[in-house]
């Protein structure tokens, strides 16, 4: 838990930490079409083990998964029908979650060996239809009786109440004696809760205590129980003794010939309690047990359940989360969200531009100084009105946003969306987070990259995220583009951003095989941000531009301005001629803007007006220039502040190798582009 207190935050946690070697082992179980694997794709990390259980075509995943400040290896097992049944398939999953790799002594002499290279769970995560809650609770019953720490999860909870099934999780734990979580694997609701009550289930040692039979069965068998309570069989079963006597009253295949082989002096004698067991029972041992269980379910339902009144209240909230978190309309719900967030920017953005920058240009455009010192003055002004160009009508506007989607809950909820994308491109999905974070800055998203992230991965999202058009380049690409392309053009270069992301991904995870853990996201409540807190954020977020962006902007534009004033700038933009003119087709005078981009990237739309000499470049670059330039800059190394950053993160090999990446994309997808556009051209 995290407390912040005054200007001091703390981090409380729970000893000890399940971490390394010392892991919790999570076991997902449960019956058909109750929504385990579903459970298990939300948490998984992108390089998911995978194997067979025993002899069996029955295959289990595994993967590690980071719960909090802890860490656990997640096992999704087949589904089962029941561990009473004879079906060899159901009866292997049960030997992992009794044994695991460490087989008893009654299997020592089974042929190829345990069903499962691991060790047995920690903790059982029963995964239950709550829709048809009354069946799975036979199998939270028989569950109990393994003697492992169990937490119930009342999956598609949603679905439950939307058919006038209410169900009071509070009472059916304490009847239990279990946790029991509502979730909707599908959306992300109560996922976290789920693994954080896993993990305290284990911290606490609480084991839940087998309910007993009725009292009717339990007189009937005493006899047998009390044969059976050897410690001799005891040690050779490990097992709970309640589990073992229903198994072989309940005639279960294995444990009979086992008992058979291993304890043949007491088969006898319990094959005559047995029969007076079962004279003194209305039906045969198996079936009795078989229906007290389901009676025992039954009436566990009845108790914790009520049917019909209202149903599910449909409001703004259930609406939001069909759009933004149902897995097919999902990601068309975060799509549409950015594309309003960027229409917004382009419509507020040229309006605020017309009463700001538009008129600061226009005020000192009869200002055309000859010396030195009215150079560097122009000069100066110039890169103040390219500030404010730049960050009051597009960067402030598409960070107040961004802010605003993280406060009121969607952002976390277009993370979990484009986890199954990004698990794609060899991440997870709390690394969608420090990717949109990037659509403001790249310096605050690699930061939470290297939070976030560890190993293969923080190296991974790190060279990715220099490819999200930060508010910087998104300025650009919103003033240029709008302008000259209209939205379309707009939108097709985010869209093409998005594909050489996703390309380079699956590349870039070649590069790294290694997969880092799974992570357990939070899907926070829906919440109207606060006014301080956004204001507050944004400052803290755009802060940099007083510190860093101005002097930068206004260097930037001095030394551009004396370049230019002594005749150097040509000489530079001769040597980048076979990049500027050559491949990228564009006026050799935009050399230099090229080339000192890197130090900021507001830099270069300041320089492209003074290296034309105009504020309405569209007079000197038609639409094909516009678009290769804006690509070309889109991919180009981010800025000086990014690169330093990224040496920090994950050293100066990758950062290295990041800085000629993105070099390499800008050049090659610019140029193939412009051959792309010029072909198009001369066929229109």
């Amino acid at each position: 838990m995290i407390r912040k207190t005054g200007s001091e935050t703390r981090v409380s946690f729970s000893l000890p930490l399940y971490r390394g070697k010392s892991r919790v082992r999570i076991a997902l179980a449960g019956m058909p079409m109750a929504g385990k694997s579903t459970l298990f794709r939300a948490v998984s990390s992108t390089s998911v083990q995978s194997g067979e259980l025993g002899d069996t075509q029955s295959t289990y995943k595994r993967c590690i998964v980071q719960v909090g400040l802890d860490e656990a290896n997640v096992v999704d097992l087949p589904s089962v029908q029941s561990f009473f049944g004879q079906s060899p398939r159901d009866l292997v999953a049960l030997k992992y979650l009794l044994w695991g790799d460490q087989l008893p002594a009654i299997s020592a002499h089974e042929p190829g060996g345990p069903p499962a290279p691991f060790a047995p769970p920690d903790v059982i995560i029963q995964v239950a239809d709550a829709a048809s809650l009354d069946r799975h609770l036979e199998m939270t019953l028989e569950l109990c009786e393994l003697g492992r720490p169990i937490v119930l999860a009342l999956n598609r909870s949603d679905e439950a109440t939307s058919r006038g099934i209410h169900i009071n999780a509070e009472l059916l734990a304490k009847k239990l004696g279990i946790p029991v979580i509502e979730t909707v694997a599908t959306k992300g609701h109560g996922i976290s809760d789920l693994f954080e009550a896993a993990v305290k289930a284990v911290r606490d040692g609480i084991k839940p205590v087998p309910p007993p039979a009725s009292s009717h069965i339990s007189a009937a068998l005493a006899p047998v129980a009390k044969v059976l309570a050897n410690p001799e069989v005891d040690e050779a079963f490990r097992v709970p003794a309640p589990f073992l006597l229903n198994q072989i009253v309940s005639d279960n295949r294995f444990f009979l010939d086992e008992l058979k082989m291993h304890f043949p002096e007491l088969v006898d004698e319990l094959i005559g309690l047995k029969g007076v067991a079962a004279k003194a029972l209305p039906r045969r041992l198996a079936d009795e047990l078989h229906a007290d269980r389901h009676h025992r379910a039954a009436t566990l339902f009845e108790a914790v359940s009520r049917i019909g009144g209202d149903r599910s209240n449909r409001g703004w909230r259930f609406w939001l989360d069909e759009l933004f978190l149902d897995p097919r309309w999902g990601l068309i719900g975060s799509l549409l969200v950015f594309a309003l967030v960027l229409f917004f920017v382009f419509e507020v953005g040229t309006w605020l531009d017309s009463i700001t920058a538009a008129r600061l240009i226009e005020a000192v455009s009869v200002w055309q100084p000859t010396s030195t010192l009215g150079v560097v003055g122009r000069a100066v002004v110039d890169g103040l009105i390219g500030l404010v160009g730049i960050v009051v009508p597009f960067m402030i506007p598409l960070v107040l946003l961004l802010v605003t989607l993280e406060e009121t809950g969607i952002m976390h909820r277009i993370a979990f969306v484009l986890d199954r994308a990004f698990h794609k491109i060899g991440l997870h999905g709390s690394i969608a987070v420090p990717f949109l974070l990037g659509l403001g800055c790249n310096v605050p998203a690699l930061s939470a990259a290297a939070v976030t992230a560890k190993g293969r991965e923080r190296v991974l999202a790190s060279l990715l995220i220099t490819f999200v058009p930060c508010s910087a380049r998104s300025a650009i690409i919103l003033a240029l583009a709008g302008k000259y392309l209209g939205g379309f053009g707009v939108f097709a270069i985010f869209f093409l951003t998005m594909i050489v992301i996703g390309v380079l991904g699956r590349l870039l995870s070649k590069r790294y095989p290694e997969s880092g853990p799974g992570q357990v996201q939070v899907i926070p409540p829906y919440g109207m941000p606060r006014f301080s807190t956004l204001i507050s954020t944004t400052w803290e977020r755009t802060s940099d531009i007083l510190t860093i962006v101005t002097p930068l902007l206004v260097i930037g534009s001095v030394v551009l301005a004396l370049l230019a004033h002594i005749g150097a700038d040509q000489i530079i933009n001769t040597l980048l001629t076979p990049i500027s003119a050559w491949w990228l087709g564009l006026p050799i005078v935009l050399g230099v803007p090229i080339l000192f981009g890197v130090l900021r990237k507001e830099l270069s739309l300041l320089m492209i007006y003074q290296a034309m000499g105009t504020f309405e470049i569209g007079q000197y670059l038609d639409w094909v220039q516009i678009t290769t330039f804006l690509i070309f800059l889109t991919f180009y190394v981010p800025c000086v502040s990014t690169f330093a950053v990224m040496l920090k993160t994950i050293g100066r090999k990758e950062a290295l190798f990041s800085v000629s990446l993105s070099v390499g994309v800008a050049l090659l997808v610019s140029g193939v582009v412009r051959l792309v556009l010029e072909l198009m051209r001369v066929l229109l």
